[in-house]
């Protein structure tokens, strides 16, 4: 079970290191304010589970607190302390959202059976939300697609190490959905109704990307005007997705593995530590062993990450899955445009499972979008494929042979796959030009009729196919 947060403001610091002595435990961790506008920032930097609310503050109204943490921290319960007791008082601080009412002077008991009763209900809050959403799911990985065997053994990866608090290592190429593995692990953990928050370390400079993982403080750099809460912060309850790990430099890895050890990470510039509850699933396309032993990635921040790896294939290995994949995207921005397209030709499809998809399933979902949004027939041909999508690279994406065994595999690939691939296109470009009639196509390229039909039955392009869809186009 997660920590409960716990926010204590209270003129009196008495009161404040009373409430923070008694609360404070295994489970619970407690921030103390002594006025009400330190207060208010902190309650928008953090997430609490319960505040402790002093009603007469020096600077503030604790009414007027009360009202801005139920509109802006909905799920957050307040317990109001007032030592002016009346039952006017606990009407309108019930009336405006408070959970409960403490009366000044009360004892440590009933001080813990009124914060226990408040953290109780929030987390019945945050665990009713979770089922609701639970039950609005139409599939357990919605979004992730395939069923081949070398996909399988990760959703029931997925599903064992979700509902505990592991630190998870997702490897995989770019392009292979690692982030929507990580949505997964969130999506089916008790933390699924707090946040899920994604940053790509690629993406910024180390003096910045330290400043959006840890936040800073006022004037610790030229240019931080007001304090900003950071992403460890931001994430504080939920799951902290961190792509591409591998390029955090030594400095900010040595920062990181403090917070994954301790739960405690310093601001820019802030003199004091602060702690979070962040679940991490990290993520790197590299080789991260091998950056251990060159000393570019620290070993023992390896070891806390890898905690529970996954290693996610290339579509190249899962090619049973390309099919899946391209109706999942086809169904996805058919939906989108308004267009109806009814599939794959069998030949377009055999050159879409053949290719070697580099970019993997992103580069698969960007080739659909694109056809679907440049189709105006009822089915995606080869000829079609090849016609709007410059296939010559998709074709051909392996570097030059360097030696005879090699030079042989290309040719057998160039042979089988690719000139293949293009006898196809050539027999359907000449069909569709002679209105699917097999002797005229055969004429216009100058075959003989025999030779002409022997290459389409060993390329498995089928006429009808082709007569049907030019009946459809000529009658729109």
């Amino acid at each position: 079970m997660r920590q409960a947060r716990i926010l204590v403001i209270d003129d009196d610091l008495s009161i404040c290191k009373g409430c923070q002595l008694t609360l404070s435990g295994k489970d619970r961790t407690v921030h103390i304010c002594t006025t009400g506008s330190a207060g208010m920032k902190a309650v928008e930097r953090n997430t609490y589970d319960l505040i402790l609310l002093d009603m007469k503050l020096p600077d503030l109204e604790g009414m007027e607190i009360l009202k801005t943490v139920r509109e802006a921290k909905a799920d957050t319960q307040v317990i109001v302390m007032t030592g002016y007791s009346s039952v006017q008082n606990a009407v309108d601080a019930m009336r405006s959202g408070a959970y409960d009412y403490l009366s000044k002077p009360f004892t440590d008991a009933a001080l813990m059976r009124t914060v226990e009763r408040a953290i109780e209900k929030s987390l019945l809050v945050e665990e009713n939300r979770r089922l609701r959403k639970d039950l609005s799911k139409s599939a357990p990985f919605e979004g992730i697609v395939g069923d081949s065997p070398k996909i399988l053994p990760i959703f029931d990866q997925v599903k064992r190490v979700a509902p505990t608090d592991a630190t998870v290592l997702l490897f995989g190429e770019s392009g292979t959905g690692k982030e929507l593995f990580a949505r997964a692990i969130h999506a089916h953990s008790p933390r699924s109704s707090r946040q899920f928050v994604a940053v790509d370390c690629s993406t910024l400079s180390p003096g910045v990307l330290e400043s959006e993982l840890f936040g800073h403080v006022k004037g610790s750099f030229t240019g931080a005007t007001r304090d900003k809460a950071g992403i460890f912060e931001v994430a504080h309850g939920g799951t902290l997705f961190m792509d591409e790990v591998t390029n955090l430099n030594l400095d900010i890895q040595g920062k990181l593995l403090r917070v994954v050890e301790m739960g405690e990470f310093k601001p820019v510039g802030a003199s004091h530590s602060r702690v979070t509850d962040v679940r991490i699933v990290a993520a790197s396309n590299k080789e991260m062993r091998r950056m251990v032993q060159d000393g570019k990635f620290r070993e023992d921040l390896f070891y806390r990450l890898n905690v529970f790896p996954i290693h996610i294939p290339p579509l190249r290995e899962r090619k049973e899955d390309v099919s899946r994949l391209a109706y999942h995207f086809l169904k996805f921005y058919c939906l989108k445009t308004g267009k109806r397209i009814d599939g794959f030709s069998d030949e377009a499809m055999e050159t879409l499972t053949n290719y070697e998809w580099p970019g993997n399933v992103r580069q698969l979902k960007n080739v659909v979008e694109r056809l679907v949004i440049l189709s105006d027939n009822s089915t995606i041909d080869l000829f079609y494929l090849l016609d709007h999508l410059q296939m010559n690279s998709l074709f051909w994406s392996n570097p030059i042979p360097q030696n005879l065994e090699e030079l042989n595999a290309a040719k057998k690939h160039l042979l089988k796959d690719v000139f293949g691939q293009v006898q196809s296109a050539f027999l359907i470009q000449a069909l569709k030009a002679c209105n699917g009639n097999i002797t005229r196509a055969a004429e216009r390229v100058g075959m003989q009729r025999p030779n002409f039909c022997a290459l389409l039955r060993s390329r498995r392009v089928s006429t009808e196919l082709i007569k049907s869809e030019l009946r459809e186009k000529n009658s729109r």
